[in-house]
């Protein structure tokens, strides 16, 4: 009796990808496909599928879901019996750039014996060992090709930043002139101002030092439809709440924008930094404040626009007796419901002061100290002390870093990475709280606040500009017992002292 024969199923997978179409046309992967197409007709199969990744890189290593898909949907395919499966496309290099990825490819057709076929030579079976050779040694030419590029590519990078150059797209703030020779060929740019943007970029930082929280600022640009830097550009994935032209801004881009090297004119490469070729948006000493104001908020574990009370927490508000930080708790006869806000000592309640009545007094004495058209005058100093401080910091930040690199190299152990980390912590401490004692007044903090206009305008702040201008101002209330019982504020028991006139 003769043995059934099952007749053969040969199905074929076809992949088209393109690395690079910052016009996202698809023109090269349609162009592939469609050759492929006009080719696997002799192969003697059916299509079983297409699948393409458009402007991603096989070399980069980031994610290809057609890849995926394609791979997951043939291994699955030849698994059944009286099935083959050809994986098909154009050339190798649009399959595999890497080893790992090439050399784990071969091995999962060879465990279901698929076929690996190109339109532009060469068919492969994955069961036989000197097929699988070929394939390897065909696809190595491939990856030292795109080693080679990728290393010029980062030696002209790295070139470009100790040039000062720009890299890529323009950034927000600034414009691309291009220069052009006799011959109207392109032969350089410049990137210069931007007249709209870079007013944005120096409203942010300014907002964010007077005390505005990243919310505040992200929400009022949307509100006034101000666009988000890549406004109108094409995007690959659209993060939540994004219009489909990338109009809108978010806190992330808003954080970005005002943290920039870039606006005092500093170029960076990696860990690098060199001077830049463009104009700085912003003084040199913004953007340091504006990177500690972060770094605090970081450390911290604070946001901004949390700030509740004006004069809580921190060195703004101290007790008489024990020298500690006040906190708000509701004091008062619970009986009779006439519990209120106060201002107390946290450490051991030595003093209480009701929290509207001494938020009153103190925002009269810093309008009568700001409505002094000369005040802006008195306030400016010497701020070399600060900066070098600050940069101390940033330093000993750099070091924590390097450390926490020498533990994922093996060079040092968990417990000198914890050692090193709480001591330099400590110094970063330290070197933050000097360059707040040696930081002259920030100006910026109090801009369209100097002069009579303060009183129309300081009723109308939010406390967390309240707050930023009393810190700009170094204000300082210290809260003595009161002399007095009864109902009634004390002001002989509140000493407020600020800028030029410090407290014992």
């Amino acid at each position: 009796m003769a043995a059934l024969v099952t007749p053969l199923r040969v199905l074929i997978f076809l992949y088209a990808r393109i690395s690079e179409d910052p016009r996202e046309q698809r023109r090269g992967v349609k162009r592939q496909m469609k050759d492929l197409y006009e080719w696997v007709g002799g192969l003697g199969g059916e299509v079983a599928g297409e699948w393409t990744d458009n402007d991603l890189s096989a070399h980069s290593g980031e994610t290809r879901p057609g890849y995926d898909e394609m791979m997951a949907a043939a291994l699955a395919a030849a698994r059944q019996s009286g099935v083959r499966v050809i994986v098909a496309a154009y050339h190798p290099s649009r399959l595999w750039r890497r080893r790992v990825e090439r050399a784990q490819a071969i091995e999962d057709l060879r465990q279901v014996k698929a076929f690996v076929a190109f339109e532009s030579g060469g068919y492969f079976n994955m069961a036989k060992a000197s097929d699988r050779s070929q394939l390897a040694n065909l696809g190595e030419s491939d990856t030292a090709e795109s080693e080679v590029k990728s290393e010029r590519v980062a030696r002209e990078a790295r070139e470009r930043a100790e040039e000062g150059r720009a890299n890529g797209k323009v950034s927000y703030g600034w414009r691309r002139i291009y220069r052009h020779d006799d011959d109207g060929k392109v032969i350089g740019f410049d990137d210069v101002e931007h007249p709209e943007q870079a007013a944005i970029v120096r409203e942010i930082v300014k907002r964010l030092l007077a005390g505005d929280s990243v919310l505040a600022v992200t929400a009022d640009l949307n509100k006034r439809g101000i666009p988000a830097p890549g406004a109108g550009q094409k995007r690959k994935r659209r993060a939540l709440g994004q219009t489909e032209d990338g109009a809108r801004w978010s806190k992330s881009s808003v954080k970005k924008v005002a943290l920039r090297p870039a606006n005092v004119a500093i170029r960076t490469y990696f860990s690098a930094e060199y001077p830049a070729a463009w104009a700085p948006l912003i003084r040199p000493e913004q953007h340091a404040r504006t990177a500690e104001l972060f770094a605090e908020r970081a450390g911290s574990g604070g946001k901004p626009g949390q700030r509740v009370h004006l004069l809580s927490w921190g060195e703004v508000s101290t007790c008489g007796v024990c020298k500690g930080p006040t906190t708000v708790k509701p004091r008062g006869n619970a009986k009779r419901g006439t519990l209120k806000p106060t201002y107390v000592c946290d450490d051991k309640g030595c003093v209480g002061r009701n929290k509207e009545a001494l938020d009153k007094h103190v925002e009269e004495i810093v309008m009568t100290v700001l409505s002094d058209p000369s005040a802006a005058d008195v306030f400016k100093g010497d701020e070399s002390g600060a900066l070098a401080a600050l940069e101390r910091a940033e330093a000993l930040r750099l070091r924590q870093m390097q450390a926490a690199d020498d533990f994922a190299d093996e060079v040092i152990t968990r417990d000198q990475l914890r050692r090193i980390t709480q001591k330099l912590a400590l110094q970063i401490d330290e070197a933050q709280a000097e360059a707040r004692r040696l930081q002259p007044v920030d100006v910026s903090a109090l801009d369209g606040l100097v002069g009579p206009q303060v009183r129309e305008k300081w009723p109308k702040l939010t406390v967390q500009r309240k707050r930023r201008a009393l810190e700009a101002l170094k204000v300082r209330v210290r809260i003595h017992p009161s002399k007095k019982r009864g109902p009634g504020f004390d002001a002989s028991t509140i000493e407020v002292g600020w800028h030029g006139r410090e407290l014992d």
